[in-house]
């Protein structure tokens, strides 16, 4: 975090402790439970979407709306999309998506900031190219790998 946000953190939690003392209404929040438009989330999560049928991924997105409406923006989500579960990822999918699936997946990462990850070894079996793929995903060769590295930069692991 760089110093001039600290200082501002510093100087609106003691303002904010001073007036609520003032006022006799509390005690402040902790500094570090103070958080601004464009502070770093604390919560971090990757999810694995590995399946074509429709319950199981409408599973898996309304898992991840409740963590958006649990956290906000407090939290990262990325979603490792590989086997089956590639197909949504497509701008032609080879196999039949939800339209409600394919458009809640738009809707994610332009609305929330979610990271699609698509697998290349899946794309290569299925067929796709990097021009198949939607524009708000980014491929990565070993979609296993993604999850792996995602998990050793702190981001907790949902698999269904």
């Amino acid at each position: 975090m760089t110093d001039s946000r600290n200082n501002r953190r510093r100087f609106i939690t003691a303002m904010a402790g001073a007036g609520t003392a003032a006022l006799g209404i509390g005690q402040a929040r902790a500094e570090d439970e103070m958080r601004f438009p464009g502070d770093d989330p604390e919560h971090f999560v990757i999810y694995q979407l590995n399946h074509g049928d429709v319950d199981y991924q409408t599973h898996v997105l309304n898992s991840m709306n409740a963590m958006i409406g649990k956290y906000g923006d407090n939290v990262q989500i990325a979603v490792a999309c590989f086997a089956k579960g590639i197909h949504i990822l497509a701008k032609e999918p080879k196999r039949e998506v939800d339209e409600e699936i394919y458009a809640r997946v738009a809707g994610f990462a332009e609305n929330y900031n979610v990271e699609w990850i698509a697998c290349g070894n899946t794309m290569d079996t299925v067929g796709y190219s990097e021009d198949d793929i939607r524009d708000f995903a980014r491929i990565e060769q070993v979609g296993a790998a993604a999850l792996m590295e995602y998990q050793e930069d702190g981001y907790a692991y949902i698999a269904w």
